[in-house]
């Protein structure tokens, strides 16, 4: 079930950037969300790929990370139909295996705009995600 974590309602909230957060594993998931929202962006959850497909449709996003290793899909073809879907999301791939040089090839070939590995502090996540949303202009 998709869930949302959001700070603590105020005349701001309407400025906040939301984030689709993609991981099968419910303690990151909940790390994640937790973390993100404290540094003032809204999140939405998805356990799955086809949870994540119905949130891209649904929802208003200004970015999506994405777990590369998923019960039901592969975060590299979820990638690919995100690009294809909705080309100006931009999307970090997460990884649970560290850095892959390979993998990183991979999620560049396939349009990812970042790559962060799950064993990285959460500041390098946060670094990330700022990185990537500085190059868009906020909805």
């Amino acid at each position: 079930m998709a869930k949302r974590r959001r700070a603590a309602p105020s005349h701001a909230q309407a400025m906040k950037r939301k984030i689709l957060v993609v991981d099968d594993e419910e303690a990151i998931r909940e790390l994640l969300a937790s973390y993100l929202a404290r540094h003032d962006f809204e999140v939405v959850l998805a356990a799955n790929g086809s949870e994540a497909r119905r949130l891209m449709d649904k929802e208003a996003l200004e970015l999506a990370v994405l777990d590369i290793v998923l019960p039901d899909a592969d975060g590299m073809d979820l990638l690919s139909a995100a690009r294809q879907d909705h080309p100006t999301l931009p999307v970090i791939m997460l990884t649970g295996i560290g850095f892959d040089e390979e993998l990183l090839q991979e999620a560049q070939r396939r349009g990812a705009d970042g790559y962060v590995s799950k064993m990285q502090p959460l500041d390098q996540l946060l670094m990330e995600v700022r990185r990537v949303l500085s190059r868009k202009p906020a909805r």
